[in-house]
């Protein structure tokens, strides 16, 4: 089974790269652009069928490893 973790900063955070962009496409001249946020998407494939399951051991591994919880937040779901 497959399921997409979404890690992103979480709001208020400092994203010069997102802010970065943002001016970029300003500056190619998409004015109506309000911001610009980034993600990492992580897609695991285990080897596992019951979905609750599945979902847990990615919370697990997003806590654990994939997310810094001080400054990030994520979204998991299956694929």
């Amino acid at each position: 089974m497959q399921i997409k973790a979404v890690v992103s900063l979480k709001n208020g955070v400092l994203d010069p790269q997102a802010k970065a962009i943002h001016h970029a496409l300003n500056a190619h001249g998409f004015e109506s652009l309000k911001g610009v946020r980034l993600a990492r998407e992580i897609v695991l494939d285990l080897d596992i069928t019951d979905e609750a399951q599945a979902l847990k051991i990615a919370k697990e591994m997003c806590e654990e490893l994939l997310a810094n919880l001080v400054i990030e937040e994520y979204q998991i779901e299956r694929v």
